[in-house]
């Protein structure tokens, strides 16, 4: 007897092992310190989800704005390009020859080629309002071929034909019409000391955003009744879009021979293409400060942590009394860490998705929230949650069960 019991004893003691929890069990353990601190549970989640808000947002409001850019390159073309009358080397304006639209069509891949010209005339709404207020609005005399060759459209009314362009009547661009108060053809305006009737409205020129300000007249009525010279001031033209640049070589000096440093040849689908990589450096910025908002928010949550650890020493004193290891204990806090983190990045996930959705409707643009947004903030704030809360957890787990009672 005097010999198996301590055999007993050793074998009892080899067989008792420390009581692991569940998945399950672990998850409901941390929950009840978030729920016993809902206000302060509720103000440390919200650092996290400003933080993840506003990187799913800007995300998403980059990438709607992005593929509505693409969108309009898609649809308006990316083989326009323009010639402009410019300065020589000593400065002096040097026209285009009136000749310069059948120049330019000559060229064997062109397969549209049109023209614009300043007129000197100024544009009131009436005789009433004096000639030096102008409403920002100016004259260009265009060919009837126009609109086709920038793929624009006509809101109200109609566009010159061959019988308008002889005629005193203007098509207003929409901000000029804006302007001076027109609201419908069939109205009048001033064009110097005459009246000339209104025929129709533009849609927004989105590739040549200048056209937005101008009256149009043909260029036969700009020559009769506006004293025009003829000569164009710029030259609009398409082609194929894999022989763009080899046309963009021969442009200027097709259009005049002899002096094609006075021409400025630009492609208006670039400035559309700078401002996508305008907008992406920005969405590097906004990412940076939804960073340092997410960053805020992690350390609000490691502050949360390390006070509910100072609050809850008689609690993880008698659990330790109890048995609980301190892996367990470890375990227990970094998981509210994790659902608390978690909490926050859920919901800043969806007012960000639906802040995206908000403002992408307004602007009507096609709202765009990539997944890889979501998982990758998702996974931001479980990894900022465990980072948080290591600390707080391995601080709880080294309190001694005694003077954690004994602290109470």
């Amino acid at each position: 007897m005097t010999e198996e019991g301590p055999m007993t004893g050793e074998r009892a003691r080899d067989r008792v092992k420390p009581a692991r929890l569940s998945p399950g069990d672990i998850l409901r353990v941390g929950a009840v310190g978030l729920r016993a601190r809902r206000t302060r549970v509720v103000l440390s989640a919200l650092g996290i989800a400003i933080g993840i808000a506003t990187m799913v947002a800007v995300v998403g409001l980059s990438q709607s704005s992005k593929s509505d850019l693409m969108a309009k390159l898609d649809r308006l073309g990316t083989n326009l390009l323009t010639a402009e009358a410019g300065k020589d080397a000593v400065g002096r304006h040097v026209p285009l020859p009136k000749s310069a639209v059948a120049m330019v069509e000559r060229i064997g891949p062109v397969r549209h080629a049109t023209a614009t010209g300043n007129v000197d005339t100024r544009i009131r709404r009436s005789d009433v309002v004096p000639q030096e207020r102008t409403a920002g609005v100016t004259a260009q005399a265009a060919r009837t071929d126009l609109l086709t060759a920038l793929n624009a459209r006509v809101r109200q009314g109609r566009w010159l034909d061959r019988a308008g362009e002889r005629l005193p009547v203007t098509v207003l661009g929409s901000v000029a019409a804006e302007r001076l108060g027109v609201r419908a053809p069939g109205e009048k305006i001033m064009m110097g000391d005459s009246y000339v009737v209104v025929v129709g409205i533009l849609e927004p020129v989105e590739l040549v955003p200048t056209l937005d300000r101008v009256a149009l007249v043909g260029f036969p009525a700009a020559e009769k009744y506006f004293g025009f010279d003829g000569h164009p001031s710029m030259i609009f033209e398409r082609s194929p879009d894999g022989t763009v640049e080899d046309v963009r070589e021969v442009l200027a000096r097709t259009v005049s021979p002899g002096d094609e440093g006075s021409v400025k040849v630009s492609r208006p689908s670039d400035a559309l293409a700078a401002k996508a990589a305008t907008d992406e450096g920005l969405t590097a910025l906004m990412l940076g400060l939804g960073a340092v908002a997410l960053l805020v928010g992690g350390v609000g949550v490691a502050n949360t942590m390390v006070i509910s650890v100072l609050e809850r020493r008689a609690e993880i004193g008698l659990r330790r009394a109890l048995g609980a290891t301190k892996g367990a204990i470890r375990l227990q806090f970094l998981t509210e860490s994790l659902l608390l983190s978690a909490l926050g990045g859920a919901v800043g996930a969806v007012l960000g998705a639906a802040a995206t959705y908000a403002f992408a409707l307004s602007r009507e643009w096609v709202p765009v929230v990539p997944p890889w947004s979501l998982t990758a903030g998702f996974a931001a704030t479980l990894v900022i949650g465990m980072v948080a809360g290591l600390y707080p957890a391995v601080r709880a787990a080294r309190l001694h069960p005694t003077v954690a009672l004994n602290a109470t």
